[in-house]
């Protein structure tokens, strides 16, 4: 496992050897199978994984001509991003290591379906592994004013998206998918 790129000789060098790579956008706490499904997949294509987490407190500043993205907070006293960031790695090393996969972490930062689908390209991924999102009416409130991270990757580039589900299904006769 190697840590978030941290400079873009980095972040190049690392890229040439994550290409053809299966990503996995993770949160902290998400549910291990969609972790398992990623890894899973990744034995499958013989492929690198790569697990990201996009901090969505953070926003693009400006680019270097070789793709190097310079980042800044929205709110300078907010870094909640580094520290789930943190959580993800950790989460995934529990899982990867020892499994002889291939995998590293990376942090990105703005739009999460903008982020990974900027990744793939980067590393021309076979495929983009994403859970669904978890059931609440806050999660329903985020999800109406941000759309589904699945759905906007689904429409916004050209790779297969594994959707993995979180939890239990909702019954056939429940009306309601998010109940209140």
């Amino acid at each position: 496992m190697t840590d978030s790129t941290s400079t873009p000789s980095d972040e190049a060098a690392q890229n040439a050897a994550l290409q053809r790579a299966v990503i996995v956008g993770m949160v902290p706490g998400q549910a291990r199978h969609v972790l398992d499904e990623a890894a899973r997949f990744a034995r499958l294509l013989n492929a690198p994984l790569i697990v990201t987490h996009v901090d969505v407190a953070r926003f693009i500043t400006y680019e270097d001509p070789d793709g190097y993205a310079h980042s800044a907070p929205i709110d300078l006293n907010l870094d909640v991003g580094a520290a789930e960031f943190e959580t993800v790695q950790s989460e995934a090393a529990a899982v990867l290591d020892g499994t002889g996969l291939t995998w590293t972490a990376r942090q990105l930062v703005g739009d999460p379906a903008l982020a990974i689908k900027k990744l793939a390209n980067k590393v021309d991924a076979q495929l983009i592994v994403v859970g669904t999102r978890k059931r609440g009416i806050g999660e329903s409130i985020r999800e109406f004013f941000t759309g589904s991270v699945a759905a906007r990757l689904a429409h916004r580039q050209h790779r297969s998206i594994l959707v993995v589900p979180l939890g239990e299904s909702v019954p056939d006769d429940q009306k309601e998918i998010w109940p209140e």
